[in-house]
């Protein structure tokens, strides 16, 4: 099962990333890239998720939907996004459902520094544990000094042109981000603060850490 389909407290992660970026005003456009076999379901929940936010024509803040199907890899399905967007989408987010937790205001820094001029965002926490490289037998070979690192999430913003740039620059090259291709190009990326909740939600007990976040949540609010 895709990670995306994976219930958290009964609703799918996709259902959880999708009600976090719909509740920001600053996004319009949302598309979906999901497996082909899981095309009608990624189209149900986004219904759901539509049908159950405050998103609509009458108070001006109406957010058009897509779900596409995705590729055999991370990139050709963020291709397959990009293909999907209008004429008059200049800002783009890319963002990872398994990161469903990733709150409204964090998608808000994403673009606020967009359209402060940067042309590249990445969300970035601060790195708490000493961090060594190694070698091949297991013996140190480097230690980074931890106050200029941080540990990167989603969601990631771009502007446009420069995220198809990045793509179309490097057809062949295997990253594990965006930001990873567009820094490839020798563009300017620039960091946010980022956010505690959107921890990745890969493992068992990555799921069991959320499902104790979001109980305490409920029991202090």
């Amino acid at each position: 099962m895709p990670k995306a389909f994976v219930d958290l407290q009964g609703r799918p992660l996709l259902r959880w990333a999708l009600d976090q970026a719909l509740a920001c005003e600053q996004i319009g456009h949302v598309v979906v890239v999901a497996p082909g076999e899981w095309l009608g379901a990624a189209r149900d929940i986004v219904g759901e998720a539509l049908g159950a936010s405050d998103r609509d024509s009458e108070t001006g803040l109406a957010v058009r939907a897509d779900v596409v199907v995705g590729g055999a890899e991370r990139r050709a399905s963020v291709a397959a996004g990009l293909a999907a967007l209008g004429p008059d989408d200049g800002l783009v987010l890319v963002h990872d459902a398994a990161r469903a937790l990733a709150p409204p205001s964090l998608f808000a820094r994403v673009v606020e520094a967009l359209r402060r001029g940067h042309g590249a965002v990445i969300p970035g926490l601060a790195v708490v544990d000493t961090i060594k490289s190694i070698d091949d037998t297991g013996a140190v070979t480097a230690t980074f000094d931890r106050t200029t690192l941080r540990a990167i999430q989603t969601p990631q913003g771009f502007v446009r042109e420069i995220l198809v740039h990045a793509h179309e620059e490097n057809p062949d090259v295997t990253v594990t981000d965006d930001a990873g291709l567009v820094e490839l190009t020798g563009a300017p990326i620039h960091v946010v603060d980022g956010e505690p909740w959107a921890a990745k939600i890969t493992t068992p007990e990555d799921l069991d850490a959320a499902e104790r976040r979001l109980r305490s949540a409920q029991v202090t609010s």
